[in-house]
């Protein structure tokens, strides 16, 4: 969008996960840097009452920006009153008829819609198939944001396309097959969700898939938080893919993010500090607000980390001692902090002693890790994560896999393996 006189405003609507909020307000944060020597550009951000103090605060350093809240759907069967997160969900099983009950909110939306100066454009998350409704009636034009990269996007049409885990003799979630357009890579069926290599299963889950991709068809084109250089021959794959939407590369986002002043650090940054003095490189371990850890395998990644004898700093909701036992945050109290809260993930990566990363390898963690030159022990759980990992691991050859017992996707990770790659 070239600077000119002309007055543009921009609405972003992303979808209610921390991993999908945060690069479409980064990218808020970059439309108005780019045009703020001649503001021409205005931003708003919908979203809910309980997801808006967390964008707020996000977004303090770019007050201009307006946030909307919209009131979230009360008494929807399954989901419990007042989570409009889906890091607040009791499990991941409720994913569908929350993002289901997102569809109530349109009404309201539209209503604000009407209120609003003339929008030039709209950038709305990809699970709010919705919004292209939205956006038809007041011919707005949309793109979508999924959060992938395109590396994912382009392997899993390609997959699709040419249909290699739908006949019936390919029955092993394990056997590596080659992909067609890409005869370098190799990838598994448990590689993917249900949705791409069975377009046959039904379910609540594929019909929901189905209406966001159908409303992909009518939008202007994808965001992508990425850059060329980084993957393009998988851009250039997507963009050549026939009738598809064009996409453009937008990122890294995480750069729009301001260095840290006069804030005071929290403990788990004093704790690096003292790190970096002594000269211990760090391992940082987290994978992100949605996925789930069994009880079984949360302990033998603690013992694995106890083993390995490294530095490291865990990030988890849960109480890693009430699981494993009173004794284990004695046993690991010089090398080891478990922290609970909401951190600042890009300030943790951007720090000196940090020098790995235990990463489930959602998008946004890997792209961080990558910008600031910090090698990743993938350990992806689900989504697009194994074709992230995939890509980290071969493609651009930045981290090391960490591997199942079963070779699956879901397989249990053993505390030796654990150990002997955190070793490395």
């Amino acid at each position: 969008m070239s600077v000119s006189t002309h007055h543009h405003h921009v609405v972003l609507f992303p979808f209610m996960s921390k991993g999908h909020i945060i690069p479409l307000l980064q990218f808020g944060r970059l439309l108005l840097r780019h045009h703020r020597k001649e503001p021409t550009i205005t931003v708003t951000v919908f979203t809910t009452p309980k997801n808006q103090p967390f964008i707020s605060d996000f977004l303090s350093d770019t007050p201009e920006i307006k946030v909307i809240s919209l009131p979230f759907p009360e008494n929807i069967t399954g989901i419990p009153p007042g989570v409009e997160n889906t890091e607040k969900l009791p499990s991941m099983s409720l994913f569908v008829p929350f993002t289901r009950a997102t569809k109530l909110l349109q009404p309201f939306f539209e209503e604000t819609l009407k209120t609003l100066p003339k929008v030039s454009f709209m950038v709305s998350d990809g699970f709010l198939w919705w919004t292209s409704e939205s956006a038809a009636k007041f011919n707005i034009p949309r793109f979508v944001s999924y959060g992938m990269n395109s590396y994912s996007a382009a392997v899993s049409i390609s997959v699709f396309k040419h249909e290699l885990f739908t006949e019936p003799e390919s029955k092993s979630d394990t056997e590596p097959v080659t992909v067609p357009d890409f005869p370098w890579i190799k990838v598994k069926k448990c590689d993917f969700d249900h949705g791409t290599t069975e377009p046959e299963e039904s379910g609540a889950a594929l019909e929901l898939s189905m209406d966001q991709i159908k409303s992909t068809t009518t939008s202007h084109g994808f965001l992508v938080n990425s850059f060329y250089e980084l993957e393009s021959a998988f851009v250039d794959y997507n963009n050549n893919s026939g009738d598809k939407p064009k996409s453009w590369c937008v990122g890294p986002l995480c750069l729009t993010d301001p260095p840290k002043q006069g804030s005071a650090k929290p403990a788990w940054i004093h704790w690096l500090d003292q790190k970096r003095e002594e000269g211990r490189p760090v391992l940082y371990v987290a994978f992100g607000t949605q996925a789930e850890i069994s009880n079984k395998q949360l302990m033998e990644l603690a013992f694995g980390l106890e083993d390995s004898k490294v530095n490291f700093l865990w990030v988890t909701r849960k109480d890693v001692e009430e699981i494993i036992g009173e004794g284990f945050n004695d046993r690991i109290r010089e090398s080891g902090m478990i922290v609970r809260d909401w951190v600042d993930q890009w300030e943790i990566l951007s720090h000196e002693s940090v020098k790995g990363f235990l990463s489930h390898c959602g998008w946004n963690s890997a792209q961080e890790s990558i910008c600031v030159g910090v090698p990743l022990l993938a350990w992806p759980m689900m989504a697009e994560q194994p074709l992230n990992a995939k890509m980290v691991v071969e493609e651009i050859k930045v981290g090391v896999r960490v591997e199942t017992e079963d070779g699956s996707v879901k397989g249990f990770v053993t505390r030796e393996e654990l150990s002997g790659k955190v070793s490395k």
